[in-house]
């Protein structure tokens, strides 16, 4: 295509019809997505107290006061609307889930404090339920982000979602970046053209309208009005990057820079000062012990509990995986744990005893499967599943004797893949990062919609977990692994 003109491309963005997004009318777009999301919230915090007032009366002697926890009511969710417009949930446009969950929790137990706070010294006033009170906090906690994902999810689909940004650079990261904020379309940052010096980057790239150079900025800004914008030139020279932040970020109200860094992608990056020195800290926040220990206590209460709960589950699966085909009940595999030590994982089989066998004969008589097996080390349709087999496989039921791991200490609930010995080699290097932590039954890239990802896409997101961990991902990761147990789709 043709490189548009200043002239043309500002016509083009003004009335631009593809996906009938406009740059238009940003502000009122904000306000609709900010009214839906302060009703979302609002529905889930009404719904909370009432269903923990339920609850309770389910199993105690019913409240005789429950009209006061309706009169709350009017006071905790304007303080939730106020608490979260101020951490910047509305419209939260650039806030991921991530950190969306970390905001809600955060302001969901400091409301919940204070008012616990009130009512220790107003008791004789207000005598509230304390279970009722702990019920609502946890179920708020676990509605609100339940609630925001719902919508979003429908409104991430709809044409005026989200707001333009710019992209500054249009080499690789360029690219990757728009890539990025496509398949993230909750975030709602949607770009909307690129911006670069280099005369053989101009027309498009990813569809995107790719003009030069970098002057065109101000005079572009002048006629579109655009808040955002995300310089992606990593790399440039330092203090040519840093002359093209200060001249051009003055223009929008937000700018995020991509480092040089690029391709250590952590949340976990801050910025420190040494004496007017800029540096920037990199955390591995697994490599913790505080984590590590804060990780085992939460995998030895819910992999216990799960345990018993699931006993009923085991034993009807067992006997269906006997009847279907002849073999060993459960399947057990040699794979490499924390500290490049060897465990064997348990899980129920869901291949024919002879799985081995058949994959080397499957893969020398056909070569796109050998291609297949070769990027992905497993097969979409694989032949040596049982009937059984592609049942457990589709829904995650296989996994469920890996809770002995996890009580065992071999394995996290959550974390990266176990890695199979011989596929050390292909790691690259990378098992020094991924083999300092337990291996998890499930983990990121199951659940990100990744499931079609290369071997070498998994390792990097399996290396992005470790520098990123934090309880509220493994939260986020466990949400989204019941979604998929129910499903059936992404694991």
């Amino acid at each position: 295509m043709q490189t548009p003109t200043l002239n043309e491309l500002s016509e083009l963005l003004k009335s631009n019809q593809e996906n009938g997004y406009s740059i238009k009318k940003v502000a009122p777009r904000k306000l609709i997505a900010s009214a839906i999301l302060m009703s979302s919230d609002s529905l889930m915090i009404v719904l909370s107290v009432l269903a923990s007032v339920f609850i309770r009366n389910l199993f105690f002697t019913p409240l005789a006061s429950f009209d006061l926890y309706l009169k709350i009511l009017p006071v905790i969710v304007p303080l939730f609307l106020l608490a979260f417009y101020m951490r910047g949930l509305y419209p939260g446009f650039g806030v991921d889930a991530i950190e969306e969950v970390r905001n809600i929790f955060y302001t969901n137990s400091l409301i919940y404090g204070l008012m616990a706070g009130f009512t220790f010294f107003v008791n004789d006033f207000w005598d509230f339920s304390r279970l009722s009170f702990l019920l609502s906090w946890g179920i708020t906690f676990a509605m609100i982000p339940l609630g925001r994902s719902v919508v979003k999810k429908i409104l991430c689909e709809k044409s005026w979602w989200g707001i333009p940004v710019v992209i500054i650079g249009a080499g690789n990261a360029g690219k990757e970046v728009i890539n990025s904020l496509r398949k993230n379309k909750k975030l709602g940052l949607r770009p909307i053209f690129a911006v670069d010096d280099n005369v053989d980057t101009w027309g498009y790239i990813e569809d995107i309208p790719v003009i030069g150079g970098l002057d065109v900025i101000p005079e572009l800004q002048k006629k579109l009005n655009i808040e955002q914008s995300i310089v992606a030139m990593p790399n440039v020279q330092s203090e040519l990057q840093r002359k093209i932040i200060l001249k051009y970020s003055k223009y929008f109200e937000n700018t995020i820079v991509i480092p040089y860094l690029f391709g250590i992608s952590t949340i976990w990056v801050s910025s420190r000062e040494f004496g007017g020195i800029l540096g920037l800290e990199v955390k591995q926040k697994l490599l913790r012990k505080t984590a590590q220990l804060q990780k085992r206590v939460f995998d030895i209460v819910l992999a216990t509990a799960l345990t018993f709960l699931a006993i009923p589950i085991f034993g009807v699966l067992a006997v269906h995986i006997w009847l279907d085909s002849k073999g060993k009940i459960l399947f057990k595999q040699t794979r490499m744990g924390i500290k490049d030590s060897r465990f064997k994982i348990i899980k129920f089989r869901t291949m024919h005893t002879d799985a081995e066998e058949r994959l080397t004969e499957l893969l020398e008589k056909n070569p796109k499967l050998k291609a297949e097996y070769e990027i992905y080390h497993k097969l979409n349709d694989d032949p040596r599943m049982t009937k059984i087999g592609k049942f457990l496989r589709k829904y995650s039921f296989d996994e469920l004797p890996q809770f002995w791991n996890v009580i065992k200490g071999e394995m996290s609930l959550i974390g990266p893949r176990a890695y199979i010995p011989w596929e050390k080699i292909k790691m690259n290097g990378n098992d020094e990062m991924i083999l300092q932590v337990k291996p998890g039954i499930s983990g990121l890239w199951q659940v990100t919609d990744r499931n079609d990802s290369s071997f070498e896409e998994r390792i990097m997101i399996d290396i992005y977990y470790i520098r990123n961990w934090s309880m509220f991902l493994d939260l986020y990761i466990l949400a989204k692994t019941i979604k998929v147990v129910i499903t059936g789709k992404g694991g």
